[in-house]
């Protein structure tokens, strides 16, 4: 077990190059296994939900090599179907194999998905699409037993919400399906985009990535390629946030601003200077922040999810109070309890958060209950007075490539207590 140790009060500022996109790499990690041959994946960042992904990999017969931020995926050997349970409980992610193996192998076998506990996350709308493509599933003692015994066949798929990670299976069980498919009421956001290019770079003919209404024409194989994988927003929005609540004045590298076209514009409500390049984006914080009126979570063109526990703390030591509405996910204020620990004035009632801000927060020893929950108690640590013990960093490195040392590099004290027995720890370096 490890915890973050962070002595508030300093200002960050400098340099930072954001990591590649975790929910980028995940699928495209995954799509591989669509592909009778080598795949390179530059620019994979190293978190635990990539090593997750690549045991998968390997537990289906691919062989897999990483070299720096690239990731060599050889699939020509693949013949596995089944998901062992222990794999599929790290990480929610999973499930986005269910349309990659069904698409390689022409079934899958696969438990229910882990990961963070951040409310209900069915994998109905999966299981909707992938039936629609021509796949019998039957449940048999907790797994799921999908066969495809006719092949899959193009077909319209219209998903009553716009899943990520439905539209990702979607696409996945289609690109080499029989026939045309139109995906309707599909999920947006940039990672659908990147996932849809490496395909479409491997042969695969998909046009509408990025708008409501994705067509897919199928093909009877895919071919390796090389691709980069995308900069991760959610890395990048919580870097600046980091900035905004200390009074820094920081710039994020190897980013796309225009992915940030939700979040900027509450940075700039909130009294902050942001300035925009090409690839980077800078921040100028002020001496106090000002509060947001109201931030509701909505899918992608609007201010994500994952961005709202970073969101939660900066209004937390704002001027005046604010209004947070979590509209993606019922169980996602989780990390409000450990904020007002350390002297936030927040009332959360179901999806909605009502926050007064305070002057200042101060150290406490607090737990992470979820990934962007632990990295929220994080930045609250850099601003805070005293010192912040976050525990349950596991959750944290779900998401984040070495957190500590980024945040160090910007002029925060932050380092990692790691526990080697029962009663010695001592600091990672």
């Amino acid at each position: 077990m490890s915890a973050f140790v962070i002595n508030g009060g300093r200002r960050l500022n400098g340099n930072l190059r954001v990591q590649g996109s975790k929910n980028s790499v995940l699928p495209i990690l995954a799509a591989t296994l669509l592909i009778n041959g080598k795949c390179v994946i530059h620019n994979c960042p190293a978190l635990s939900d990539t090593e997750c992904t690549v045991k998968i990999l390997k537990s289906l017969g691919c062989k897999v090599q990483r070299d720096g931020t690239s990731i060599c995926v050889d699939s020509t050997s693949a013949t596995g179907f089944e998901i062992p349970g222990s794999l599929m409980r790290e990480m929610r992610s999973s499930v986005v194999f269910l349309g990659a193996i069904l698409g390689r192998m022409g079934k899958a076998t696969i438990s229910a998905p882990g990961g963070c506990e951040i409310g209900l996350r069915p994998i109905d709308l999966h299981l909707y699409a992938v039936k629609r493509l021509g796949v019998d599933i039957e449940e048999s003692y907790g797994k799921l037993v999908c066969t495809v015994p006719n092949g899959l066949k193009g077909t319209k798929i219209t998903f009553s919400f716009p899943s990520v990670g439905a539209t990702e299976n979607a696409l996945l069980a289609c690109v080499t399906a029989k026939g045309n498919t139109t995906i309707v009421n599909c999920a947006r956001e940039p990672e659908i985009i990147d996932l849809c290019d490496f395909l479409n770079s491997c042969g695969a003919k998909i046009t509408g990535a990025g708008e409501s209404i994705i067509s897919v024409e199928g093909v009877k194989e895919l071919h390796g390629c090389e691709h980069s994988v995308i900069c991760d927003r959610i890395a990048a929005t919580t870097y600046l946030v980091a900035g905004a609540v200390t009074g820094g004045d920081v710039e994020i590298h190897n980013t796309v601003p225009i992915h940030l076209n939700s979040i900027l514009p509450l940075l700039e409500e909130s009294g902050c200077d942001v300035r925009v390049r090409c690839k980077s984006i800078r921040l100028k914080a002020p001496g106090r922040l000002k509060r947001i009126d109201k931030i509701i979570t909505q899918p992608y063109p609007g201010f994500p999810t994952d961005a709202q526990a970073p969101f939660t703390t900066l209004t937390s030591i704002a001027s005046g109070t604010s209004v947070i509405v979590e509209n993606i996910f019922e169980s996602r204020l989780k990390h409000v309890p450990e904020l007002v620990r350390m002297g936030a004035k927040i009332r959360a009632e179901g999806r909605v958060a009502v926050v007064e801000g305070v002057e200042r927060l101060y150290g406490a020893e607090v737990i992470s209950p979820d990934l962007r929950g632990g990295a929220a108690l994080v930045v609250a640590g850099l601003c805070a007075s005293g010192t912040t013990v976050v525990k349950n960093t596991n959750f944290i490195d779900r998401g984040y490539e070495d957190f500590e040392n980024n945040l160090c590099m910007l002029n925060a004290d932050i380092y990692r207590k790691v526990k080697t027995d029962g009663t010695k720890e001592k600091k990672k370096l």
